[in-house]
């Protein structure tokens, strides 16, 4: 592409060589000498004014983390699918690895910012945008009806009332079950809250774990976490939580942790010491009935032995049925830096990526799910349960604890967690000291 682009500049500079000539042959030395000097004028004006229009204002900067083999695959298809629409539109992009990227974006948004740059949906995003390193992209969705077809994602990706980006990618977490377990305790997927505990007291009876988690990581409890208090409280509760609006001491998050306390008695008793691959294994071999887990895991479920009749996926259920339903979906974005110098063909990008023929395309690549509602999905059951679960979500889409929340509380958060469920009568100190971290992080 950057080839074609200077083309223009080389062909203007043949025909005036192509002058040159002709006016040497004339044998008109002085007349020649005045033309050459005019030519020169010409191509120095032609250098100034024709190559920056060629080689800087058609060019887009991508910077990325799209390193690992399907997301790499996936965006090479799309930049190449947008090249071919807008020939005229050079992609160049940069690639970092995943981790060295959540360093690197802090930099060079303030360095020397690209014109387009991902990240990530909700609290995530909302420092950028407070910083104003983020464009204001609230036109794009206005224009192609975004609020409609992006509507899952409208409430992770506005802050102040206006859009900072495009979505692209989700997953669905929900509790994935072990069919003939339930078929062997005789009991149905619960709708309720109440229901669930009530199975878990059967599937206890019969000598099996209602739900199973490994919590040695953290993260896995997490999850579990997150479903309670977005049906307890709702979406907006929960992002105030996590953006450090409310303290841990309060009466609203000790109802979260009423919940919570409900299915202990009924978790594996060992999950403190083992990983999530471990309590894949439980629910494989029939020895839990439940696990709370993101879609991710259905390739350890099905490596295991299970296969889509004894494989299930469920809603978490309602504990509040007052409340809208939101959903657990960590969400991959795209932002055009306040500092870019290409923002018009940004924006073109940006609505390029929200069509649903681009979204399904790019998530079958992926393996994940398109956000735009138009898009279509594969013959995959779980992603086909997942995008109907997650398009109809209108409480909103939260993104994982450890991503709504900052590190330094995530991490507090999470170990917390784990200790409520091996120690839930230490309750207040839990709270107490998640209180005073709150205190520090968000004070800074």
């Amino acid at each position: 592409m950057g080839q074609r682009l200077q083309e223009p500049v080389q062909r203007r500079l043949g025909k005036a060589r192509d002058g040159q000539d002709l006016g040497k042959a004339d044998g008109a030395a002085e007349g020649g000498d005045q033309v050459q000097h005019g030519q020169r004028l010409v191509l120095a004006m032609l250098l100034a004014t024709t190559a920056p229009a060629f080689a800087q204002s058609r060019v887009l900067v991508f910077n990325t983390d799209a390193s690992d083999p399907a997301p790499k695959a996936a965006f090479d298809q799309l930049i190449a699918d947008f090249e071919a629409e807008y020939p005229e539109i050079d992609v160049q992009v940069n690639t970092f690895d995943h981790e060295g990227y959540k360093t690197a974006i802090r930099n060079f948004m303030t360095a020397d910012a690209p014109d387009l740059a991902n990240w990530y949906a909700g609290n995530r995003m909302g420092p950028f945008v407070e910083a104003g390193q983020f464009m204001d992209v609230s036109d794009i969705w206005a224009e192609n009806n975004l609020t409609e077809t992006l509507g899952s994602a409208l409430s992770s990706m506005t802050i102040d009332g206006k859009q900072w980006g495009i979505p692209y990618t989700y997953y669905q977490w929900g509790i994935y079950t072990n069919k003939d377990v339930y078929a062997q305790v005789g009991v149905e997927p619960a709708a309720t809250w109440d229901e669930f505990i009530a199975n878990c007291e059967k599937f206890k009876a019969a000598g099996i774990d209602c739900l199973t988690t490994g919590s040695k990581a953290l993260w896995p409890v997490a999850g579990l976490f997150d479903y309670l208090s977005l049906r307890t409280n709702g979406y907006d509760w929960h992002m105030q939580l996590t953006n450090g609006e409310i303290p841990w001491t309060d009466d609203s998050v000790r109802a979260v942790f009423a919940e919570f306390a409900k299915v202990l008695p009924y978790v594996s008793a060992n999950h403190a010491a083992i990983d999530w691959q471990d309590a894949v294994s439980n629910l494989v071999q029939g020895k839990a009935a439940n696990y709370v887990m993101g879609n991710f895991a259905v390739a350890a479920f099905k490596d295991g032995g299970m296969t889509d009749e004894t494989l299930g996926f469920m809603p978490f259920p309602t504990i509040n049925p007052d409340i809208p339903r939101a959903e657990e979906a960590p969400t991959d974005t795209v932002h055009i830096p306040a500092a870019a110098k290409n923002p018009e063909d940004a924006k073109l990008f940006l609505a390029f990526m929200a069509r649903p023929d681009v979204q399904t395309k790019m998530n079958a690549t992926l393996g994940q799910l398109p956000i735009n509602a138009e898009s279509s999905v594969g013959d995959d059951p779980f992603l086909q349960a997942g995008f109907e679960l997650l398009s109809t979500a209108e409480g909103g889409i939260a993104q994982f604890f450890d991503r709504d929340a900052p590190p330094e509380m995530a991490k507090a958060g999470m170990e917390g967690f784990q200790e409520f469920m091996v120690r839930p009568e230490r309750l207040d100190a839990i709270l107490e000291r998640l209180e005073r971290q709150r205190e520090r992080v968000y004070a800074q």
